[in-house]
């Protein structure tokens, strides 16, 4: 793999940047009381499903531009960079569901929708517990003539509320299965969560005998093909907001004074700061490979979006602590942009699962690797 990014790549990206910049306000989230009421979101999603980004990976059969992951990660870290408050993710992880689990018929109707910015999806994978990685036993399906109804509860689901149609993974007689519901279906209560995270919307949905579509293609293997690539999502975000809180921690230390000297130029904090660059830079590395891996489609794609996520969580964790600290006492503080981050990072950390957990599955592929190498 070439790691250099090609013209086109960092075009994309700062093209991103710059309308991230100028269009997304944090100032609202700045507030004792943001994190009692949600804040109203100001058409920042709309302005983004005008420029297309939901269809960025959709297969160009599907009305999507069929670009890259990699192409995906310089927009969705510009997300990340500036905290964005938008339903991309949720639209991305139900389209992915659609895509390797729907029939075609399904997949020609739903992700044209999708990617003409016309279609806001959300995924619901998580049982009230926050378990992303066992049977489901949050929600189950249930024949009803010659559909389908689901109820149960499913928790820590990202954007639904923005959602016109959620896809519900849930039990059906013991195994994985993947269905579709409209999001404003009799029978579908949505309630949202206090998640630390305030730029995101995050809810817990009951259902009970909600009329349900079935994506009939979904097989063992569904889950992780799809999460594989939410964590490379969350991955591109973690690592690009660890690059900007860096950015905002070494311009700070340019400017504060103690004992008559800018902060920087003392070691402590020269060496503090030198290390989260460090690991920024592995951080990226990992994201980009992991990207270039799932497009290519190559044996290492599992584990090398494992390998981003877990380590780019980490880090991004890292970075926000070092820049709280190095602002010092005003870091933590309400008015300041900073913990915003570091609550993302937290929020990064644990949405599919710990770092721990991603190391246990990367074990778990090299033990698979190894028994059939024997």
């Amino acid at each position: 793999m070439n790691f250099t990014l090609s013209e086109e790549h960092i075009a994309l990206r700062d093209n991103a940047r710059a309308f991230l910049s100028k269009e997304v306000r944090l100032d609202p989230y700045l507030k004792p009381e943001a994190n009692e009421q949600p804040v109203a979101r100001d058409g920042l999603w709309d302005e983004i499903r005008k420029l297309g980004w939901t269809g960025i990976v959709i297969p160009e059969a599907y009305g999507g531009l069929g670009l890259t992951y990699i192409d995906l990660v310089m927009i969705v870290g510009e997300t990340g960079r500036t905290l964005a408050p938008s339903a991309l993710f949720g639209t991305l992880a139900g389209a992915w569901a659609v895509e390797r689990c729907g029939s075609e018929e399904q997949k020609q109707s739903l992700l044209p929708q999708v990617a003409a910015g016309e279609l806001s999806l959300a995924l619901a994978v998580a049982d009230p517990n926050g378990d992303v990685n066992g049977l489901s036993h949050g929600a189950t399906a249930s024949k009803a003539g010659d559909g389908w109804t689901i109820s149960g509860e499913k928790s820590f689901v990202v954007e639904a509320a923005d959602a016109d149609k959620i896809v519900v993974m849930v039990d059906v007689e013991g195994t994985p299965g993947f269905f579709i519901v409209d999001a404003k279906a009799q029978g579908l209560a949505m309630e949202r969560l206090d998640w630390r995270d305030i730029t995101r919307h995050v809810s817990r949905i009951s259902f009970k005998d909600v009329p349900a579509e079935r994506l009939p293609q979904a097989d063992g293997d569904s889950w992780s093909w799809i999460r594989d690539r939410l964590y490379l999502i969350l991955a591109a975000e973690s690592a690009a907001g660890a690059e900007q809180v860096l950015d905002d921690a070494v311009a700070y230390a340019k400017e504060r004074i103690a004992f008559g000297r800018p902060i920087g130029s003392y070691q402590s904090i020269k060496h503090d700061l030198a290390e989260v660059a460090g690991g920024n830079e592995c951080a990226t590395a990992g994201v980009q490979y992991a990207a270039w891996a799932l497009s290519e489609g190559t044996a290492d794609a599992s584990k090398a979006a494992a390998i981003a996520q877990s380590y780019a969580s980490e880090q991004y964790r890292a970075a926000t602590a070092c820049n709280i600290q190095v602002f010092g006492a005003i870091g933590f503080t309400w008015e300041m942009r900073n913990h915003l981050y570091y609550k993302r990072a937290r929020a990064n950390a644990e949405l599919l699962g710990t770092p721990r957990d991603q190391r246990e599955q990367i074990m778990r592929i090299l033990e698979s690797e190894h028994k059939h190498a024997a």
